[in-house]
């Protein structure tokens, strides 16, 4: 079980950073004004998802095995609130802080604490559904992330994927 904790764990890590890195690539396409543009009134902004962002993995990540990861000082409906003097700087120092916060709580397990008993909003659950469900959580707002800065850079989008077309060249070359 130590073998495959230990995998878990260095997956884990990796599949996070694979989701950050996704973010920052989409983020550094788009222009500071459309940091805050929302693509409808009841919609989030690229700032808006990455203040809640940071409120969740600060929340989640801190004192991730002893206490619940609904922390009492989080501000989540704070987390939605349009806050348009945040410069892209301010933003990114948000971001910096959450995935600094999660990858520290991270790089402290150890493979007997992924069947530990964690809490988030007093459910119970093993670690390891914890970090999945973060997993899924923040997969799922980069992926608004994505979407949004594609439909504000248009044309001038930078594809962050296999180019439409070209999966063959993706591909590994057939043996004889």
């Amino acid at each position: 079980m130590s073998d495959l904790a230990g995998t878990l764990l260095a997956d884990f890590h990796f599949r996070f950073a694979k989701v950050k890195e996704l973010g920052e690539r989409a983020l550094g396409q788009v222009a500071e004004r459309d940091l805050h543009w929302q693509p409808s009134p009841e919609g989030n902004s690229l700032a808006v998802l990455i203040q809640h962002l940071h409120g969740n993995m600060l929340s989640r990540w801190t004192d991730f095995l002893t206490s619940d990861g609904d922390k009492p000082w989080r501000d989540r409906d704070g987390e939605f609130t349009a806050r348009p003097e945040r410069t892209r700087i301010a933003l990114m120092v948000l971001w910096e802080e959450g995935w600094a916060r999660l990858f520290s709580a991270l790089d402290a397990l150890e493979p007997r604490d992924l069947l530990s008993t964690v809490k988030i909003r007093g459910e119970e659950m093993t670690a390891l559904d914890a970090i999945l469900r973060q997993l899924s959580h923040y997969s799922y707002h980069v992926g608004q992330i994505v979407e949004i800065a594609r439909m504000r850079c248009g044309d001038r989008w930078q594809t962050l994927s296999i180019p439409r077309g070209q999966s063959s060249a993706y591909r590994p070359a057939e043996r004889d």
